[in-house]
């Protein structure tokens, strides 16, 4: 059975949690064991659906690797998240669990997972707690801004609704699979309060490869007949960013119809997607075979075929075939091909000029939102006293790996912690 949350006495104060994803649902646990009445309001007919669908392949909770290099995959935001992650990181993520009763393990990457995989389990055991705490939770509420009263105004299937708490904790998602309940409607809700908040664009997503020089937008007809949907591996991806630093990780990634998607895009997505702002297009430059020196490659294509083709003998000298042979025809020109140098040099460093990262309801996640600096230490909107921010809403971004709900999660604990304090002070002041 779940540990039960060690809980205060009540203090009196109403919080209202609106979004029950991990970032809304870690708050209102924070919240309720700190002695407040919780109500969290979800615009879906259940809470944590996204949370469900990150989980259907195997739920990937956190990353083993140590905090250093942990804190550094939030790259431009990285010492903004770190206070988050210094207060619940990973090893604090996989204890939480199990006091569920939800025990983990380290894969071979180093990601962290259920021992079942799964994440319906871990859900309904923590939904188990928080009801048991106290927590109500309300679907099929869709929040629609504030009244000018200042009251919450949702709308429900039985008609409008409102609420009027001591304090609020936005948890709403950014913009990604809105069919899921993250659709960005609250920007404007925010702006007319005065957060000006950073346009929401899509993180962790695919991309569209550029036309050709024949003007053929996206893929050959053959390259997308006969390999959409396929892996390529193992590659090393590289990319150079504005300041003329290079970028390599080794892994794989999927093509598509249109382009490129899968965990090692979106490892660069950032990047990508950046690049793509300012110049109008990217490289993603592929090592097809890591595994090999370049000059070992090219004394390879060098060696005389005799009657075979070329085909046969990147095949029987160096293992290329299938989709790895279809791209180098894909980029090069009949004539790059025959020449030994050109061909050398693709193998080991392959274009892929891309014009367009997918749409961000295609996202796994996405970038922008509500600034840090429209924050206080404690999430707080600095333009909005008592009401805080939690989760995707805030203007960071992460690749995949268990970093995203990691930061999530540890972002709602943070903001729940910061609800108790202001409360706590606004008491104080009173008595006083």
């Amino acid at each position: 059975m779940p540990t039960p949350p060690a809980s205060a006495p009540s203090t009196g104060t109403r919080v209202a949690v609106i979004g029950g994803g991990p970032a809304g649902l870690m708050a209102a646990e924070v919240l309720v064991a700190g002695g407040a009445s919780v109500d969290v309001y979800d615009a879906m007919p259940s809470v944590g659906r996204k949370f469900l669908l990150a989980g259907r392949g195997g739920l990937n909770l956190t990353h083993s690797e140590p905090i250093e290099p942990f804190v550094g995959r939030y790259a431009a935001r990285a010492e903004a998240v770190r206070p988050w992650l210094n207060a619940f990181d990973a090893p604090a993520l996989r204890a939480w669990a199990a006091g569920l009763g939800v025990e983990t393990f380290v894969g071979s990457s180093g990601r962290v997972f259920p021992t079942d995989m799964k994440a319906a389990p871990l859900l309904r055991a923590w939904l188990h707690r928080l009801r048991a705490a106290g927590v109500r939770v309300h679907t099929r509420h869709r929040w629609q801004g504030w009244l000018a009263s200042g009251a919450l105004h949702f709308t429900t299937p039985e008609g409008e609704v409102t609420a009027t708490p001591d304090a609020t904790v936005l948890a709403l998602g950014g913009a990604s699979w809105a069919r899921l309940g993250s659709d960005g409607a609250w920007v404007p809700w925010l702006a007319e309060r005065g957060v000006a908040v950073a346009p929401l664009q899509p993180a962790n997503c695919g991309f569209d490869v550029a036309p050709t020089a024949e003007g053929r937008t996206g893929w050959s007809d053959y390259l997308r007949q006969r390999f959409a949907g396929q892996p390529v591996k193992p590659v090393v991806a590289s990319v150079t960013d504005a300041e003329g630093q290079v970028h390599r990780q080794q892994g794989e990634f999927v093509l598509t119809d249109t382009g490129i998607e899968g965990s090692l895009v979106y490892a660069f997505s950032a990047r990508l997607r950046d690049q793509i702002t300012a110049q109008g297009q990217a490289v993603f430059t592929l090592d097809l075979l890591p595994d090999h020196d370049a000059a070992q490659v090219l004394a390879e294509v060098r060696r005389p075929r005799g009657p075979r083709s070329l085909a046969t003998h990147l095949k029987s000298r160096l293992g290329i075939a299938g989709l790895k042979l279809a791209l180098l025809h894909e980029v090069l020109s009949p004539e790059e091909l025959a020449d030994p140098i050109r061909l050398a040099g693709a193998l080991k460093a392959l274009p892929l000029t891309l014009r367009s990262p997918r749409p961000i309801d295609e996202a796994i996640s996405t970038a922008g939102g509500v600034p840090f600096e429209a924050l206080d230490d404690h999430l707080m909107l600095r333009a909005q006293p008592g009401v805080f921010c939690a989760g995707e809403m805030i203007d960071w971004e992460a690749p995949t790996g268990g970093y995203l709900l990691t930061a999530s999660m540890a972002s709602g604990r943070l903001a729940g912690q910061g609800v108790l304090a202001w409360l706590a002070a606004a008491r104080a002041t009173s008595q006083t």
